[in-house]
């Protein structure tokens, strides 16, 4: 297959829209951007279309998509259910990086919901990405637009790199404009439950329906469990290289990294260090990439995904990562580096 690249990072081009719509509504896959990541969409509608996803993408099936919508009328087809709590946040947060998790209605099928009696819905806050959907019939189910398991694609240039001749098309929008996923919110018991941290926080979810509780099931490592929103159940966002988180003081983070990089450089490796702009001058014995200034939260979550992607070219043996407790997306950031890390912390 070849896949086709749509110039966009001007703006919304209403041919290249009317020709992406076109294949979603003949069942094919497009990638878009988001102000997220980049989405890999099909016809949320269509059960051999969202089947399309999975392949393309070595997904597993009961891993649930994410239904996109352009506007507010269009949730009413896909929900059976739809509590107060999702107008609230909807006038709030949408369109933007926020997912709910609704009671599905019959349209929605079981492909496309990883077999759950639930549908995950956003509106996002990109132009191409609402011009697509409405070209491609309102509904379009969309996970992020690389092989599973890696980091996501913050540019059309990482999608190509997963996905070139493998979909029928991707829209080059330019870079995202906050690169982590949405959070998700899952409103179908009672109280709203955070199953995905994402920029919207927790405490700005509470502001709008008051309690909202964090799940304590975001690590799933039962594989009986069906999980209930992307990314809960599965490895997601690694490099290739085994990742390692480095918490504790800053001066003996620094210590220990460099200790760990000196013995990779000692034994003929070489090593990875993701840092902030504060401390990246400190390291030694390795290939250091800052994230952005801990001052700046967004600048972490933009550059996160890109230097994970950087550090698979450059044929590193190892990755120590600092760890990115911010006020905001803290917990956003390091839940993405726990997965893609699988958990592993050293504590100094």
């Amino acid at each position: 297959m070849k896949t086709v690249v749509e110039m966009m990072r001007d703006g919304v081009h209403e041919d290249g829209i009317r020709r992406a719509g076109e294949i979603l509504r003949k069942g094919g896959l497009v990638a878009f951007p988001t102000e997220t990541v980049y989405g890999l969409g099909a016809n949320a509608l269509d059960p051999e279309a969202s089947a399309k996803i999975y392949q393309a993408k070595g997904r597993p099936s009961d891993n649930p998509l994410i239904v996109h919508i352009a506007d507010w009328e269009s949730i009413g087809m896909i929900t059976g259910e739809l509590p107060a709590q999702a107008k609230l946040l909807s006038d709030a947060f949408w369109p933007g990086p926020l997912t709910m998790i609704l009671k599905k209605s019959e349209a929605v099928p079981d492909t496309t919901t990883g077999g759950l009696k639930t549908v995950a819905v956003r509106m996002p806050d990109n132009a191409i990405a609402r011009a697509l959907i409405l070209a491609g019939g309102g509904y379009v189910a969309a996970p992020s637009a690389n092989t599973s398991g890696r980091p996501s694609p913050t540019t059309a240039q990482h999608v190509a790199e997963d996905m070139d001749g493998v979909i029928d098309m991707i829209i080059d929008g330019g870079a995202v404009s906050i690169g982590l996923e949405s959070t998700i919110v899952d409103l179908t018991e009672g109280i709203p439950v955070i199953l995905r941290p994402g920029y919207i926080s927790q405490k700005m979810l509470s502001s709008v329906v008051g309690e909202v509780r964090m799940d304590r099931g975001l690590l799933i490592d039962d594989p009986s469990v069906h999980p209930k929103a992307p990314g809960m159940k599965y490895r997601h966002y690694a490099p290739r290289a085994p990742l390692f988180i480095v918490e504790g003081e800053r001066s003996r983070v620094q210590e220990k990294i460099n200790a760990l990089t000196a013995a990779e450089a000692a034994a003929g490796r070489k090593a990875g260090v993701i840092a902030a702009d504060e401390t990246s001058g400190g390291y030694s014995h390795a290939v250091v990439r800052s994230v952005g200034s801990r001052g700046q939260e967004l600048s972490i979550a933009q550059h996160l995904y890109a230097i994970l992607r950087e550090f698979d070219h450059m044929e590193v043996s190892v990755i120590y990562s600092e760890s990115f407790e911010t006020p905001q997306m803290g917990a956003a950031i390091m839940n993405r580096l726990m997965k893609a890390a699988g958990h592993q912390v050293i504590e100094v």
